[in-house]
């Protein structure tokens, strides 16, 4: 049984007075207790502490995700040969594709110093979404605010400084003014565009990331638990109905946390690209 589906079938099993039960005949079930986000929590204790800090599984997973993209692309490309086979090309596929499609479509040939870090975040948050899937596992890590947040912000501040370094303090120009733009407007404008360029950018980029896989985990669980809650009292097939469900939202959601990824990353290539624009 899935972590999603037995996170969710415990919520399920025990009403306030622990009367409750998914397979009762007291009418429970979906009529009292629905999945509800419940089923993101691992465990109200930290695995063990390291100066004080309680290390969680969302953690220890990031650890985990990191030393496989750290791995895998070590393998692929320590000793390249000429001819790639194997894992090393896989590798300069997986490579070709984030600056071809990404980085140069963004900024041109001058983004192929950013590709690296393009490469790496886009690999880092499919693996987060992609840990959902794995057996054993079944939890999008990216389904915790606090991981999307802390990557929003480590592009905030990869794009604000490539800004400022680029073009010093006329960096703000670029952010508040935009070109074409009748001066009477600007005084409107100007506060728009920099709330926008500075603060709303890394909050939508987290929150869409956050929110898709969060949504996404919870609809496969809900059609998970219905399946198992319908034979109990509906049939099999309003059973079967919410079984089919549960497997077109799988593959769905397969493609969007590869969609996300790809979204994450295009969008911080596009962030990049007006750092290194001309100034207006």
């Amino acid at each position: 049984m899935s972590l999603s589906l037995a996170a969710g079938v415990g919520a399920l099993s025990t009403d306030s007075s622990g009367s409750c039960h998914l397979f009762g005949s007291n009418g429970c079930g979906f009529d009292h207790v629905a999945p509800t986000s419940s089923i993101f929590d691992f465990s109200n204790r930290p695995w063990f502490h390291i100066a004080g800090w309680g290390v969680t599984k969302p953690v220890v997973l990031a650890v985990l995700i990191t030393v496989l993209v750290v791995s895998f692309f070590w393998v692929a490309f320590n000793k390249p040969k000429m001819v790639p086979r194997g894992v090393q090309n896989i590798g300069e596929v997986a490579y070709l594709f984030v600056r071809d499609r990404m980085a140069r479509d963004s900024m041109g040939k001058q983004g192929d110093k950013y590709v690296p870090f393009l490469f790496s975040l886009f690999f880092f948050v499919w693996l987060m979404n992609v840990m959902s899937f794995v057996p054993g596992i079944q939890f999008p890590v990216s389904s915790r605010i606090a991981f999307p947040a802390a990557l929003a912000v480590m592009v905030w501040l990869t794009y604000m400084y490539a800004g400022f370094k680029r073009h010093g303090l006329g960096y703000f120009r670029v952010l508040g003014v935009p070109s074409g733009v009748p001066l009477g407007i600007l005084f409107i404008l100007t506060p728009i565009e920099l709330l926008s360029n500075i603060f709303i950018r890394p909050f939508t980029l987290a929150i869409r990331l956050f929110a898709n896989m969060f949504a996404g985990h919870l609809l496969v669980a809900t059609f998970s638990i219905g399946a198992w809650y319908m034979f109990s009292v509906k049939g099999i097939l309003f059973s079967g109905a919410s079984f089919t469900m549960a497997i077109v939202m799988t593959g769905f959601e397969l493609f969007i946390q590869a969609l996300q990824a790809y979204i994450f990353v295009m969008l911080t290539a596009s962030y990049l690209a007006g750092a290194l624009e001309e100034a207006h």
